[in-house]
C-alpha cells in the first residue's frame, strides 16, 4: 500500500471553557490536522498543538514546515513503517509539532493496513485508568464550584493550576480539602510558578497531595536537586521534560520520581516511547499529560501510556472543552477512567 496522497489543515478551535494558567490565559487553540491517504483508501489521522512557551515554535510554523514537508512521503510503501518513522524523525527533530502529527498519523495508516488497533500494535498492558481534569487559577468559591461540577460528572481526580501567589496557593488548596476530604485525590501544577522555598513551604502546609508538577522554572531545573527526598518523590518534571535527551539527564539524578510526557513536545509516539523506556530502566514513574488538543493525539498519548508497566498517571483531559473537533471515538470516558476503543489505528472516525 503507498501513501497516494497528504493533506493538512490548519484549525483554530474555541475552548468551552477558557482557563488561566501561572504564565497566561488561553480561550483557543491552534491545531495541525495531518491525513496520510494509500492508494487503497485508508486514511491515516494525526494532529498536534504546540506551545511556543515549551517547545520555542508555534503551530502556525510547525502547519508551515508540515506542508513544505508533504511531498517526501507522497509515494512511499507504509508497510516499510519505521523506514518512514526515522524519515519524520530526522527532518523534525527541532519541531515537534509537525513530528508529532506526522508520526501520529503513520502509526494510524500502519495500524488500519495491518487491521489491529494501536493498542494491539503497542503491546497494551493496562487496560484503563483514570485520568485528571484540570482547574485553572481561579478564586476559592469558583475552583470549588468546578469541582463540583466535575466530581458530578464522575471524575475524583482534580488537577489544580497554582503558582500565582504562595500563600493563596495554600488557602486554595487547604479550603478545597475542608470541603471534598478524601473523596478526591489532588494534582498541584504549579507551572514554574514557585521557588524552591516556596515548594517547600506548599509541602509542608499542604501534605495530602498526590503530585506536584514543575513547580519551579526550567531554567532553575538543577535546584530541584535541593528539595529534600521526600518532595521529590511527588515531583513531575514538565517542561523540563521536552526530548530524550532531558530524560537521560534527569534519570541520572534524582530531580524528581516523576516524568510528565506530552506527544506535543517531544514529537509523538515514537519519541514518547524513548523516554518511557529511560523512566522504566531508572524506576521513574509517568504521567502522560496534554495540551488543548484533538481526540487523535489524545487517543495517541492514551494507548502509548497503557503500553508501560510505570505509567502511574493520566492527565489526558486535553479534548473535552474543545468546540468542535474533527473527529469523535477514539476511547470511552466513564466516570472519569479512560479505555481505548479496541478498532483499527486509533480508533477514530471523522465526523
Amino acid at each position: 500500500m503507498i501513501i497516494d496522497n497528504i493533506e493538512i489543515e490548519f484549525v483554530k478551535i474555541k475552548l468551552t471553557r477558557p482557563y488561566t494558567i501561572a504564565y497566561k490565559t488561553t480561550s483557543s487553540i491552534n491545531n495541525i490536522f495531518i491525513k496520510i491517504i494509500l492508494n487503497n483508501g485508508i486514511v491515516g489521522l494525526g494532529s498536534s498543538n504546540v506551545s511556543k512557551y515549551v517547545v520555542g515554535l508555534d503551530t502556525k510554523q510547525s502547519y508551515e514546515n508540515a506542508i513544505n514537508f508533504k511531498n517526501e512521503l507522497i509515494g512511499k510503501n507504509i508497510s516499510y513503517f519505521l523506514h518512514n518513522i526515522d524519515i519524520i524523525e530526522k527532518e523534525f527533530n527541532k519541531d515537534p509539532g509537525s513530528k508529532a502529527a506526522y508520526n501520529i498519523a503513520l502509526y494510524d495508516a500502519f495500524c488500519k493496513s495491518l487491521n489491529i488497533s494501536l493498542g494491539s500494535f503497542l503491546g497494551r498492558i493496562i487496560p484503563e485508568l483514570p485520568t485528571s481534569i484540570t482547574v485553572g487559577i481561579k478564586d476559592i468559591n469558583e475552583t470549588i464550584e468546578e469541582i463540583n461540577e466535575y466530581y458530578s460528572s464522575g471524575f475524583r481526580y482534580i488537577k489544580i493550576k497554582l503558582g500565582d501567589k504562595i500563600n493563596y496557593d495554600i488557602e486554595r488548596i487547604i479550603k478545597i480539602n475542608e470541603k471534598f476530604g478524601s473523596k478526591i485525590k489532588i494534582r498541584i501544577d504549579a507551572n514554574q510558578g514557585w521557588s524552591v522555598d516556596n515548594t517547600i513551604k506548599f509541602f509542608n502546609k499542604i501534605k495530602d497531595v498526590e503530585l506536584i508538577e514543575q513547580p519551579i522554572s526550567v531554567d532553575d531545573t538543577n535546584k530541584l536537586l535541593d528539595l529534600p527526598e521526600k518532595i521529590k518523590e511527588i515531583i513531575a518534571l514538565d517542561e523540563s521534560l521536552v526530548n530524550y535527551g532531558n530524560a537521560i539527564k534527569y534519570s541520572q539524578k534524582n530531580y524528581g520520581k516523576i516524568f510528565n510526557i506530552k506527544l506535543m513536545k517531544c514529537g509523538g509516539i515514537t519519541s514518547g516511547r524513548k523516554i518511557a523506556n529511560i523512566a522504566l530502566l531508572n524506576n521513574i514513574d509517568l504521567m502522560w499529560g496534554c495540551n488543548d488538543e484533538s481526540i487523535i493525539s489524545i487517543s495517541a498519548a492514551l494507548n502509548t501510556a497503557l503500553s508501560f508497566s510505570n505509567t502511574k498517571y493520566l492527565d489526558l483531559d486535553g479534548s473535552l472543552d474543545l468546540a468542535k473537533d474533527l473527529v469523535s471515538g477514539g476511547f470511552n470516558l466513564k466516570n472519569g477512567v479512560m479505555k481505548p476503543l479496541n478498532k483499527p489505528g486509533l480508533g477514530v472516525e471523522l465526523i
